[in-house]
């Protein structure tokens, strides 16, 4: 279904259409809602968290939590845990999603979480680990190629979602099944 990936890129052109956003975090919502919806259709569950803690990494922009990460009945947080479908890091729009997964910031972060799921908003990319436990590009999705064409795709959410809808959704699935190897 076209719908939730239309209500991403709607998301994302509203906010860039108000100019007010900054070019990183003003579109963090939009993400969380994304992963989210597909989150809740997975077995287990698996919920974004935007705005992690420093685990000792430094601040990823969120992370994918399973289910029994969280206890929803008591209400009350448990301790502080990596998440266990890996972290998320996210730029602007303009940088390219494979010079961002080959910074020192997301190896950081690959070391401590196993898993990185690297975007720009219209490129995702899955960082995991190999068998021999180095770094490894498991699997990517793009939206549009260059920032130009992701402005202009936006412009047009039900169109734009058409085309892509379904290839996002089944890769951010897959995304959000692979496990943390430890």
């Amino acid at each position: 279904m076209a719908g939730l990936v239309e209500e991403y890129l709607k998301e994302i052109a509203d906010i860039r259409a108000t100019g007010g956003g900054v070019a990183e975090a003003a579109y963090y919502t939009p993400l969380e809602n994304l992963l989210n919806a597909i989150g809740k259709r997975l077995r287990p569950r698996v919920r974004c968290v935007m705005q992690l803690k420093n685990l000792g990494a430094g601040n990823p922009d969120g992370g994918l939590f399973t289910q029994d990460q969280y206890n929803r009945k008591s209400g009350e947080p448990k301790n502080p845990q990596a998440p266990s479908r890996g972290a998320i890091e996210a730029k602007p729009v303009s940088q390219p999603v494979l010079a961002i997964a080959d910074t020192k910031q997301v190896s950081n972060y690959w070391q401590k979480y196993g898993l990185v799921l690297v975007t720009n908003y219209r490129e995702f990319l899955l960082v995991g680990r190999d068998d021999v436990g180095s770094p490894v590009k498991l699997e990517s999705f793009s939206i549009a190629p260059t920032e130009d064409d992701f402005w202009e795709f936006v412009k047009k959410p039900r169109s734009a979602a058409k085309v892509v809808h379904t290839g996002l959704e089944e890769f951010l699935q897959r995304a959000m099944l692979h496990e943390v190897e430890i």
